[in-house]
């Protein structure tokens, strides 16, 4: 004989969908703006490549940025650090990640200028030397900039988590700010392996 017991249902229900933050989708627009910006660059690096008609050549001048690529992806580790911290309103070791990541970001700094004092006082080869110093130094300074903007934004909140102005309702806002320096992280991937692996 057939069970004729009724059929349990579910009450349970799914959670409302949250459209995302004003500041995330303005950073994630921009984010796209400055990802078209940097393919216009990439584009131009790898055209002009091997057509300079005078030295140097990459492969003459160019060495593998190691320490300051391993410098610049770390602090990728230490601002997520800093966003998981504040987010549970732990707010030393959101310091603490903030400062990491600064500190990391400056040595990245610190490498490129060491590099590019090698390249122009020891090699001779600045933006107007030949077509492979005009695209290096335009793309690589592109880059630059962009870490640049990031480390000053970074360094503005960390002086706002010292100062005690930086509290867990302020996750979002840090979390935003942890795309742009995401973004300039993955950047420089691209930039490693077109100007200093492919390029070479």
């Amino acid at each position: 004989m057939m069970n004729t017991g009724t059929i349990p249902i579910s009450t349970q229900t799914e959670p409302a969908w949250v459209l995302p933050s004003r500041g995330t989708v303005g950073m994630v627009c921009l984010i796209v703006a400055e990802a078209a910006i940097f393919i216009i660059f990439f584009v131009s690096y790898i055209f002009y490549l091997g057509k300079s008609l005078t030295g140097p050549t990459p492969a003459q001048v160019l060495e593998l940025p190691i320490f300051g690529t391993v410098c610049l992806l770390s602090s990728s580790i230490t601002v997520h650090w800093a966003v998981s911290a504040l987010r549970k309103n732990n707010v030393r070791n959101c310091a603490l990640g903030l400062a990491s990541t600064v500190l990391l970001g400056a040595l990245f700094m610190v490498s490129t200028a060491q590099e590019w004092y090698h390249l122009i006082y020891d090699e001779g080869l600045t933006i107007r030397t030949n077509l492979f110093g005009t695209t290096y130094y335009a793309l690589v300074g592109l880059h630059a900039s962009h870490v640049i903007i990031g480390l000053v934004m970074l360094s503005i909140a960390l002086v706002a988590t010292l100062s005690g102005r930086m509290k867990e309702l302020h996750t979002e806002r840090l979390e935003v700010l942890s795309l742009y320096w995401h973004f300039v992280d993955a950047i420089w991937v691209v930039v490693f392996l077109i100007v200093y692996v492919i390029g070479r």
